[in-house]
């Protein structure tokens, strides 16, 4: 499945991890937000989530995200980059 497939997938979810008032500033329809600096509290949440495409403003934040969990032993979890960029994916 690509980027794209997984995106628009409904049992996919986008998570968000710029600051809270940057998500409110903008962000993918039926994103979720949790912050950078929140998701090593969030481990457990998110295990329950998978699978999940993570987001920021740039790729550079949800790809920390994404190694992160990784390291935790997710293995649906992908770096989709920027907010814009995802959202721009969203059929």
């Amino acid at each position: 499945m690509n980027l794209q497939e997984l995106i628009n997938d409904d049992n996919v979810t986008i998570v968000d991890v710029r600051t809270a008032g940057e998500f409110l500033g903008g962000n993918v329809r039926k994103s979720i937000n949790i912050p950078l600096n929140k998701v090593t509290e969030s481990v457990e949440e998110l295990r329950n989530m998978q699978p999940l495409v993570l987001c920021c403003a740039s790729g550079n934040r949800s790809g920390q995200a994404t190694a992160y969990l990784e390291e935790n032993g997710f293995k649906d979890v992908y770096n989709g980059g920027g907010w814009e960029m995802v959202e721009a994916q969203k059929i």
